[in-house]
């Protein structure tokens, strides 16, 4: 039985309690106070109620006395389990010792890494269990200080936090009780590295948003990684839609389990099926296969380049976004699986299912919260510290001194159109860095190749005269023309030209339809 005693901070009033309890014949188990709070706990054996009830007011009359009630646990047995449940749940191994070295408290974790029972462990000297550190000379030094070294334990090397322990002594300063030792496996230690590579390569923090348009995709993609409906992602080729899709995962619910990417574009239509789905086997001695679907259960699956997928593999999609099931390719059975998709295109879809390529009611399904990434050209205050990142990024990478980037270069960057997007300016950044020699990055170190939205990319090594290239420019347009209008007559249409001047133009530049396949 406890007892949690309201009482005013006078000289004598615990011995006034405690002479009570000894009147009453009642053996005392443990006496705690708190001088912060006014409180004081008593434990004892239980007793009947008859000499409870008269313990009670007794207490109640004593001069200072506020209030008395029971409770279910002193504080230092809330403290105590407290730390018990802690350390046992803690998958790293804690251990402590006193200022001998001698093991005083052992978690779980530390007896599996130890290969010995909590038993065995206890009372036994620490030099005995982690090797390769001298714990008795480290506790007997003038100053003991935190140290962070490697040990052997049960054969293996481990990471080890020794911290002392020290309790204060008031004015007299501190005396050493001890320390507390935390163990990591390299495994462990490797899991916990990764998982903050993971997190720095993946998350919202490492997507650079200094212009408008970027910072408003960010702030809803934020917003709607805490939501489960599909997403829809839409941009240009390099513009990073994989990676906005990773960071809507990991900011998530569902950021302990698989993020799974699936390219719609690399993959025949019936390979396409059995990775999105699995196989059942069984057949021809193939071995049944997991699906992207199933592999990713409780997780998320992207689809890249979704536009680019079959209308059959479209119509068993829809089914699945429809309610959450699916069958294996080869199977009658249903798979029901918790996942959320993202999708991702270059495609204009609208346009597609105006044409009929694409499933007007499974663009729906996943054109439920939509992100739409602006091209780089569109955001050039994004260009610069994208430019910055990659330059360190790729110096450290080669192990040369981060170069500066040139005013003039900045300026060719930021006016250069992109058409790869921030996948176009790593490459040529990560080139430049690669073979530079100076310590400043100039605009004669990028090899970018002229390009405009009108003719695409022009050649770098222009040669000939004006009138060569007006030829070649011409011949590249006829070849391209004359599939859709396969004779001169519908050619000189189109065009706006005589007949005899397209049948002479074909004529000189041999195209025909052996030339060109129409």
């Amino acid at each position: 039985m406890r007892l949690d005693i309201h009482c005013a901070d006078r000289i004598g009033i615990a011995q006034e309690i405690l002479n009570i309890l000894v009147n009453y014949q009642v053996d005392l188990k443990g006496i705690e106070v708190d001088s912060h709070n006014s409180r004081m706990y008593v434990s004892f054996p239980e007793i009947e109620f008859e000499q409870f009830q008269k313990i009670m007011p007794s207490i109640r009359l004593i001069d200072g006395v506020e209030d008395v009630r029971t409770t279910p646990f002193l504080p230092s047995e809330r403290e105590h389990n407290e730390l018990n449940t802690l350390l046992s749940a803690l998958p790293d191994g804690v251990i402590s010792i006193d200022a001998k070295g001698y093991v005083r408290l052992c978690n779980d974790a530390a007896c599996r890494d130890l290969q010995l029972t909590n038993k065995e462990v206890l009372g036994d000297n620490i030099n005995n269990l982690l090797k390769g550190f001298n714990f008795t000379r480290w506790l007997e030094s003038k100053e003991v200080l935190g140290q962070t070294t490697r040990v052997n334990v049960a054969g293996e090397d481990f990471i080890a936090d020794i911290l002392p322990i020290s309790v204060p002594q008031g004015g007299e300063g501190d005396v050493l009780a001890g320390a507390v030792i935390n163990i990591k496996s390299q495994s462990r230690l490797g899991q916990q590295v990764s998982a903050f590579r993971r997190y720095g390569q993946e998350s919202f923090a490492t997507i650079h948003n200094f212009s408008t348009a970027m910072r408003r995709v960010v702030r809803e993609a934020r917003k709607m990684s805490q939501l489960e409906a599909p997403i829809l992602i839409t941009g240009e080729t390099g513009t990073g839609k994989e990676l906005l899709a990773r960071a809507c995962h990991y900011a998530s619910s569902r950021s302990v389990k698989p993020f799974i990417a699936l390219s719609c574009a690399s993959l025949p239509d019936d390979v396409a099926e059995s990775e999105l789905f699995g196989y059942a086997g069984y057949e021809d001695n193939i071995s049944p296969k997991r699906g992207v679907l199933e592999q990713a259960d409780g997780g998320t699956v992207f689809l890249d380049e979704v536009g680019e997928m079959s209308t059959q593999l479209q119509t068993k999609l829809l089914r699945f976004l429809q309610d959450g099931t699916f069958r294996k390719v080869g199977d009658e059975n249903e798979v029901k699986v918790n996942v959320r998709i993202i999708a991702a295109t270059q495609k204009d879809l609208p346009a597609m299912v105006q044409e009929g390529i694409f499933r007007e009611d499974l663009y729906y399904r996943i054109n439920v919260l939509t992100l739409e990434i602006a091209p780089l050209r569109d955001r050039q205050a994004d260009i610069g510290p994208l430019a910055e990142h990659f330059i360190q990024k790729y110096a450290q990478q080669n192990g040369h001194v981060t170069p500066a980037l040139s005013p003039q270069c900045l300026a060719f960057l930021q006016q250069y159109p992109w058409p790869g997007n921030v996948r176009q300016l790593e490459n040529a950044i990560y080139r430049a860095v690669s073979l530079l020699d100076d310590d400043q990055l100039c605009v004669e170190h990028l090899q970018l190749p002229t390009f405009t939205h009108d003719l695409g990319y022009l050649e770098s090594d222009f040669e000939g005269s004006l009138e060569q290239a007006m030829k070649r420019f011409e011949a590249t347009l006829l070849r391209k023309l004359y599939p859709a209008y396969p004779s001169s007559r519908q050619l000189s249409k189109r065009l706006g030209l005589s007949h005899t001047a397209v049948a002479n133009k074909l004529r000189d530049y041999g195209i025909n339809r052996k030339t060109v396949k129409v």
